[in-house]
């Protein structure tokens, strides 16, 4: 993360009069306290109101502002609802991004736009999502960004196991159940893996390199292909 990010951060987690730990801000931030210790100095010094003191915790002070963002009701209701579902149904690290996108959003608006964020009425439940599944959804989505080949081990619905070498190319919700979609090397074409019957993933260390023929693009050419056939 770069530094100046990680200085804005601090600051959306000092917003609100919340009383906040340096020892907090170095678990969410992934930094050392000291770091974090040195981040509040540099900020304090650039004219950022913060108060507090290391091992009690740093507040705000109130009428420090960032400009604001210009979202209309319904763009609003959108931002929050969505952030709302992440949290409840992504992976671990989604989680808490929406968390502090929602933070974040409550921070930068005007005072009648933050009065409809609070008040949107929409929420979500996932009891289905264990950390496990949460842990997975991350180490899928870091794979299809990484370009990894991985190796997983799977149960179909019947609950044949099979060990598969795959291209991991996207990630699909449905509803209340995760999808992966890959090139499949066993049978050399698209497959799409439900992530509560993989039972085993592995990083093989190896990467791939973009084929249209084995792309997500061609996958959805065939999908078009196959739901006008």
């Amino acid at each position: 993360m770069r530094r100046a990010d990680r200085l804005f951060r601090i600051v959306q987690h000092l917003r609100g009069g919340r009383l906040t730990t340096a020892a907090r801000l170095a678990e969410t931030l992934e930094v050392s306290e000291r770091t974090i210790y040195r981040d509040i100095v540099d900020l304090q010094a650039s004219g950022v109101p913060i108060e507090g003191a290391a091992g009690v915790g740093y507040v705000l002070q109130g009428g420090f502002e960032i400009p604001p963002l210009m979202f209309t009701a319904d763009e609003i209701v959108a931002l929050v609802a969505g952030a709302r579902l992440v949290r409840a149904w992504g992976g671990a690290a989604m989680a808490r991004g929406a968390e502090e996108a929602l933070i974040k959003i409550a921070a930068v608006l005007p005072e009648p736009e933050r009065a409809r964020a609070a008040a949107v009425q929409i929420h979500s439940m996932a009891p289905e999502m264990t950390d496990a599944l949460r842990a997975r959804i991350d180490a899928l989505e870091a794979a299809v960004e990484r370009r990894a080949v991985i190796e997983i081990g799977y149960s179909d619905a019947e609950g044949a196991a099979t060990t598969r070498r795959l291209r991991p190319l996207g990630l699909w919700f449905w509803g209340k159940v995760w999808t992966l979609v890959a090139w499949c090397e066993l049978r050399s074409d698209f497959r799409m893996f439900r992530l509560d019957r993989i039972e085993a993933l592995q990083d093989t260390g190896e990467r791939f390199r973009d084929e249209r023929a084995k792309s997500l693009g061609e996958f959805f050419r065939q999908m078009e292909d196959w739901r006008h056939g």
